[in-house]
């Protein structure tokens, strides 16, 4: 059996979604903090269970018959992050589970001004020392492109912190390669890095809404603590705004630089380009 954590959420209920395509669904299990918002799978035969990264006896439960899970990476802002994966991870040995994978993202590491990226890491590391099998999906970054490009549709710019090439993967794609690595005849090992064929920058994004919108969409860069002080003017608290520019940082230090090709060879596919979301996001 399949276990998928979070399924009720954007990226792993479409991975469910892409599961029940290609297996049975009482092959197919989830582990959801609140069980009545996954009746819609327990009405297509998933089995449901409650489950929380903060309660490792109600994971194991979760977890029973497990050959595979997949974790996805916690949003919990007032928690702490890593511990909660490593209950995570434990829960899923002491459960039998072959193997485990889970939802990172490209250019884990320890040293990265991002904080995100150290949290992978360490999540990484206790995967390789629990002793199975274990699978990363290091997926590009995925989300609203307005968290990226601010109001580009009102103002006429892309006005941001500089910064560096990176992939912006769309969600779909990420799940639907997530559901060929859980169901591929011959396992991934270790990290997997699941990125566009090439990287974009925020130039590449101000082309692509140029064409989209029929006019020019300028690029602007604006220097890091006048963007963070802008953004406070007008409400952003102030650690989220240097959450964000520690984002720009990475991008520029080459964190994010690198492309891999599996992504477009587990989909059939390339994926959906930069410009394919923007449409998607803003044209209705």
């Amino acid at each position: 059996m399949i276990i998928v954590t979070g399924a009720t959420g954007t990226l792993n209920g479409a991975t469910v979604d892409h599961l029940l395509k290609r297996i049975p669904p009482h092959h197919i299990g989830v582990s959801v903090r609140d069980p009545t918002s996954a009746t819609h799978l327990a009405d297509r035969g998933v089995r449901v269970r409650q489950g929380s990264y903060d309660d490792p006896a109600a994971l194991r439960h979760s977890y029973a018959d497990a050959e595979q899970v997949l974790l996805v990476s916690s949003s919990d802002l007032t928690a702490d992050v890593v511990a909660q994966h490593h209950r995570a991870i434990d829960a899923a040995v002491d459960a039998g589970a072959q193997r485990i994978l889970y939802t990172s993202t490209h250019g884990a590491a320890f040293d990265s001004p991002y904080p995100p990226l150290a949290i992978h890491a360490a999540t990484e590391q206790h995967l390789s020392e629990s002793g199975v099998d274990w699978t990363s999906l290091r997926n590009g970054f995925y989300g609203d492109p307005a968290q990226l490009l601010g109001a580009w549709q009102e103002t006429g710019v892309i006005a941001m912190p500089a910064d560096g090439p990176f992939s912006w993967v769309d969600r779909r794609d990420a799940a639907e390669a997530a559901a060929v690595i859980l169901t591929a005849d011959d396992p991934f090992d270790g990290p997997i890095d699941l990125t566009l064929p090439e990287p974009v920058t925020l130039a590449d994004f101000a082309a692509s809404a140029s064409d989209i919108a029929g006019r020019r969409i300028d690029r602007v860069v604006i220097d890091d603590e006048a963007w963070v002080a802008e953004a406070t003017s007008s409400g952003v608290p102030e650690a989220v705004a240097r959450f964000t520019v520690s984002m720009f940082q990475a991008t520029r230090s080459g964190y994010f630089s690198a492309s891999n090709p599996t992504l477009t060879r587990l989909l059939g596919r390339r994926p959906r380009s930069i410009t394919d979301q923007l449409k998607d996001s803003y044209i209705q």
